[in-house]
């Protein structure tokens, strides 16, 4: 029986408070941190339904809206904010300062998993966390415009693009020769930009399920867990308020999580359009 923590919360960072679902399998060897694409958010059903497999593989999983809610509804008119990269990567950052120092968070080997515009933030942030930070996953992601920040990323980073994704596998291909540490070009066959495709999803999840399992550890204890072995049984509870507060400080949201992973009653890969 696997406990599995989660708690809703808005967490302040880098002068903003944002809006964030964390997941933690007991015990997990390390957490992965999601920036969503363009125009997405917390609630990517793509990005939710990654998120279930990493936790039945015993990661920890954080699900964050990068935007606040009134930045969201000014990206809505000028679709200028999806495209701060610097913004992005700062609070990217922030974020992975305040999983540190959180006590459920501490200790663990921290992931980033990049979607689209999310990846170029993930790898800009890696480049300026590189010892919490221990693998980065883009899925569909245009490393390309993390500029510079490219050649300062040595962490292990696994590039997902769609096989019919033909200008983006040129740009990460191109990405690929920049970066610094170990890398790996993944095209899933006949998938388009948003893995839409009927089996293309459980492509992307199992890949980036096997780099964060392959990478990611306790900084305090040896190999992460096996991905092997069959269904893990699972048992979930909200934390505790002194669990969830403790510093930095947050404060909890009502909203609940929702469908976690194709495992679960009623919980499905989604077909709609987002990133």
């Amino acid at each position: 029986m696997v406990d599995i923590l989660e708690r809703s919360l808005q967490i302040p960072v880098a002068g903003v408070v944002l809006d964030a679902d964390i997941v933690v399998p007991q015990p997990a060897a390390g957490v992965v941190l999601f920036a969503h694409g363009s125009g997405s958010s917390r609630h990517s059903p793509r990005n939710v339904y990654v998120a279930g497999e990493l936790q039945d593989a015993g990661l920890a999983t954080v699900l964050v809206d990068l935007l606040t809610p009134e930045e969201e509804r000014i990206d809505a008119i000028t679709a200028e904010l999806r495209f701060d990269i610097r913004l992005l990567a700062r609070r990217l950052t922030a974020l992975t300062d305040w999983l540190v120092e959180h006590d459920i968070t501490a200790g663990l080997g921290i992931g980033y998993f990049g979607a689209s515009t999310g990846a170029a933030a993930a790898l800009v942030a890696a480049a300026t966390r590189p010892l919490p930070v221990a693998a980065v996953v883009s899925r569909g992601g245009r490393p390309d415009l993390a500029g510079g920040y490219l050649r300062a990323v040595h962490q292990p980073t696994l590039l997902i693009v769609g096989g019919r994704d033909t200008l983006v596998i040129e740009l990460n291909r191109e990405a690929m020769t920049q970066l610094a540490g170990e890398t790996r070009l993944e095209i899933v066959p006949g998938a388009t930009h948003l893995f839409g495709e009927p089996g293309a999803l459980e492509q992307v999840a199992h890949l980036a399920r096997d780099w964060f399992v392959r990478h990611l550890r306790r900084l305090d204890a040896g190999p992460g867990p096996s991905v092997t072995g069959g269904e893990r049984s699972r048992r979930r509870r909200r934390l505790p308020a002194s669990q969830a507060t403790s510093p930095p400080p947050a404060t909890t949201s009502a909203r609940p999580l929702g469908c976690r992973g194709s495992g679960r009653t009623g919980c499905s890969i989604p077909s709609q359009p987002g990133s």
